[in-house]
């Protein structure tokens, strides 16, 4: 869908007060990598991830993306919110919706809808389309996406299986090593109408297409507290970007122009952004990327790494954006701004 109203307000982010580094990862591992004689290195090495940020333990993602709220709240001179989402993989609690204890935290008025929308990393870009849609429709003015992934209980649960399950060979362990690059962080943008706001950030474009039949790929089960997740990472990652590309290829025939700026994908490691770009034709030295500090923040990565790009001026003013958004299940969004 092609957008003229709608604008990102504001936006930040909140970082987790711990970073781990993989070499202490591997090191917490020591048990199952003597035992099956893994060489040292080899995460970091694989994917180069060198860190990924912990909470404290019993830190609830409703406590992330509240932090982040507040912060673009301050930050905006709108008041009256209409619709609040939030749209991490982590959650509090499976009944009620986490969204219910941000709209608490964040004191929000009664009359501010609001609901949780949850489609693995994609999370975020999903919730921004949707709200851009319905304010490009002028059924709402405003609306705040949030999100706060804590990958402490799915990093936890990994390390402790890996460790005492004598059963794991070296192949059948592959299927848990994504675990161990996943991360944390929360980040929060406010979209409104372009009449009430000053942004020049505008939301161009977004295109979206799905391949369910590969939705086995990637599952993670269990509570709040204990997660465990199994992915044929090989086979995700293929399939994963001949579906963006069959996406992309579609998207730049509805987008402004096919001459990017900027771009930023989905942060998984060097070996899905190098081979995603190279399928799509797109120049690696475009991307940003926050991978490196931060591993896989799930529905946090892409709007994570737009918060950092856009920190640090490496987006020009007036320059295009992509964001190149896969996740599990297998889906696909991306989106175009203009900044």
């Amino acid at each position: 869908m092609n957008f003229k109203n709608v604008v990102i307000d504001s936006f930040d982010y909140v970082d987790p007060p711990e970073f781990i580094t993989s070499d202490e990862f591997e090191e917490r591992l020591s048990p199952v990598y003597k035992r099956l004689k893994l060489p040292e290195g080899r995460l970091e090495l694989q994917t180069s991830i060198k860190s990924r940020g912990m909470w404290p333990i019993g830190t609830r993602p409703s406590d992330i993306a509240t932090a982040a709220g507040k912060k673009v709240l301050l930050k905006s001179k709108i008041k009256d919110i209409d619709l609040l989402i939030h749209s991490s993989v982590c959650r509090d609690f499976l009944e009620p919706s986490t969204s219910s204890y941000i709209h608490k935290n964040l004191e929000l008025p009664s009359n501010c809808i609001s609901y949780d929308l949850s489609n693995a990393c994609l999370g975020f870009i999903n919730a921004m389309d949707l709200a851009a849609k319905q304010i490009e429709a002028g059924i709402i003015k405003s609306a705040l996406i949030v999100t706060g992934e804590n990958s402490g209980p799915l990093i936890e649960e990994t390390i402790k299986k890996l460790n005492t399950d004598e059963t794991l060979t070296r192949k059948t362990i592959k299927k848990f090593i994504a675990n161990l690059t996943i991360g944390s962080a929360g980040v929060a943008f406010l979209l409104a109408h372009k009449d009430i706001s000053d942004s020049n950030i505008h939301i161009q474009t977004t295109h979206s297409k799905s391949d369910t039949k590969a939705s086995d790929l990637c599952q993670g089960t269990g509570g709040t507290d204990s997660l465990m997740m199994e992915t044929s990472s090989s086979e995700l990652l293929h399939a994963g970007i001949d579906l963006a590309n069959a996406t992309f290829k579609e998207f730049i025939q509805k987008t402004s122009s096919t001459n990017f700026g900027h771009l930023i994908s989905h942060q998984v490691g060097i070996a899905h952004t190098t081979l995603l770009y190279k399928t799509l034709g797109l120049d690696l030295n475009k991307d940003y990327s926050t991978f490196s500090k931060y591993g896989n923040t799930g529905s946090a990565a892409v709007p994570l790494t737009f918060c950092k790009a856009m920190e640090n001026n490496a987006i020009k003013e007036g320059g295009s954006v992509a964001l190149l958004g896969i996740g599990s299940g297998l889906h696909s969004i991306m989106m175009e701004l203009k900044c």
